[in-house]
Order: C-alpha cells, then structure tokens, then sequence
C-alpha cells in the first residue's frame, strides 16, 4: 500500500469491491468500479459524511463497532480485518471473543442468496447481517438497537414486543425446540469463547431475566437446530407460511437462518409481494 493509513487503506479496499459482490447494479454512471462512499457508508450503517472523515484523516479513532462493522462491509479476510483494527489504534479481536466476521466467500453467496429472507447470526445470536426481504417479513432490524437483535433476548422475552421479530412468529414444533438449541448453543459458545465479556454479560441477564431459561440452563438442556415450519402474522399480507432453516458456516460459529416457500404456493406469492414493497417502517 502506497500509504499505510487507517483512511487510504478504506480508500483502496472500497475501490477494489465490487458493486456485484454486494447486491449493487454495476452499470450506470460509475467513475470507478468500486464502491462510492455513500455505498460503503450504507452497507456499514454509518453516516456517509464519516465514512468521508475517516478517508480523509479527519477521523482517526472509530470504535471498534465501527471498525468491525467497516471490515464485514468491505469484506475483509480475517487478516486483512486485524490490520485495520491496527490501524485504528485498536487491538485485533482475541480468539476468545466471539467473531462477528463473515468471510468474503459467504459473503458474495449471500448476496446471490439475497432474494430470499435471510439473516446471518454469530455464535451468541446476535443478528449481523441480513437481507432486504428479511426485513420486509419479519421487520427491519435497522428500526431497533444492536442489543435488541439478539435472538435469546428475544425468545425468552427480554425485548418485550419487538426485537429480531417484529411482527409474531409460531413455530410447528413449538417453542421448546428453539429454546433447548439457544440455551444449547449459549453453553457451547461460553466453552469456546471464554474471554467474550459480551456473551458472558447475555448470559447473566438472561439467568436473572428470564426464569424459564435459568430453569433450563441450570438442567444442562440440550437441543440442536432442526428444520421447522413457522407462521409469521405480516401486518400487510396476512400470515405467511413458511420453512425455516439454519444453516452453520464452519471454523466461524455463524448461523445463517433462511426462509423459504414452495414456488407457485400463496406464500410464495406473499413474499413476491414483499419484495417488492419493502418493509414496513411504523411510528413507534
């Protein structure tokens, strides 16, 4: 790199990208094949007008939200995403805390994958990523805080009525089966990542939040995801019958959660419909 600074090394990894491997159109009036800055800034959830300090040098500290959040919008190896950490004046995440980083291979198949609801969880279900019919299905995670998205929250009522799901879920197998493979999962990734203070921190809120789930982590209980049919009460095209399926990515602890229908079905239809209308942004 000509100069190793936290703001050309942005400038140079946005160029490199390509509009297509984040489900952007590359024809038009494009002065370069990379990302604009707006773009980036989009994708990130950042305000374009910091996205432009920090090129710029004018903004030389981002947190590590920021940074974290930077490195999956550009797609960054891991190598890559610990020298811009670096870069920052931050330390590089430790293997003992839980990765957020979604490699740029996933990465391009999820946007292939993007016309279907998807949403990408790392190992304490929190929601990271997601795509647009996503959140014109179940309600667009953009409208709650970080904290909010987390699917143990959510299932055992810590979010009150909105937190990964805006709108009611049912599940066919009912609600043990989900429980047993977060409390499930939450063990497992307290094992591998001791040093998470994140996850440590879920876990104690929920012990004393939630009674049903001390309950079960006090038993040990134990589950493992499962393909299961779910209701979801849409507030513009009724209920919307659908498969939902998880799927893990390895050597990374992510979940990819996918919902589909069978093509031709009413459901089906439902979803084309969403497509196209986007989420539903209500007052709150």
């Amino acid at each position: 790199m000509p100069h190793d600074t936290l703001g050309e090394t942005l400038r140079i990894w946005r160029d490199r990208l390509s509009p297509v491997d984040v489900g952007l159109p590359s024809a038009g009036n494009r002065r370069a094949s990379g990302l604009r800055r707006e773009e980036l800034a989009n994708l990130a959830g950042l305000s374009v007008d910091y996205v432009v300090r920090l090129e710029q040098g004018r903004a030389v500290t981002p947190s590590a939200q920021v940074v974290a959040a930077l490195a999956r919008a550009l797609q960054l190896t891991t190598c890559e995403r610990d020298h811009l950490y670096r870069l920052a004046g931050l330390a590089p995440p430790s293997p003992g805390r839980i990765p957020d980083q979604i490699p740029p291979g996933v990465q391009r198949l999820l946007t292939r994958l993007g016309e279907i609801p998807l949403g990408v969880f790392s190992a304490d279900w929190n929601l990271i990523r997601w795509s647009p019919l996503w959140a014109a299905l179940i309600g667009d995670p953009a409208q709650v805080t970080p904290k909010d998205r987390n699917l143990a929250r959510t299932q055992f009522g810590l979010t009150g009525s909105v937190g990964v799901a805006h709108y009611p879920v049912t599940s066919e197998l009912g609600p043990d089966v989900l429980d047993c493979a977060l409390v499930a999962d939450l063990r497992a990734a307290a094992a591998t990542y001791p040093d998470d203070d994140g996850l440590a921190g879920l876990v104690a809120e929920l012990r004393e939040s939630s009674p049903r789930f001390a309950r079960m982590w006090a038993a040990g209980t134990v589950g493992v995801h499962i393909s299961d049919r779910k209701t979801i009460r849409h507030p513009v095209v009724g209920d919307v019958c659908i498969d939902c399926d998880v799927l893990t990515v390895p050597c990374s602890d992510l979940r990819i959660v996918t919902f589909t229908a069978p093509a031709g079905s009413a459901d089906a239809e439902k979803l084309d419909f969403l497509r196209v209308t986007g989420p539903v942004h209500a007052e709150r």
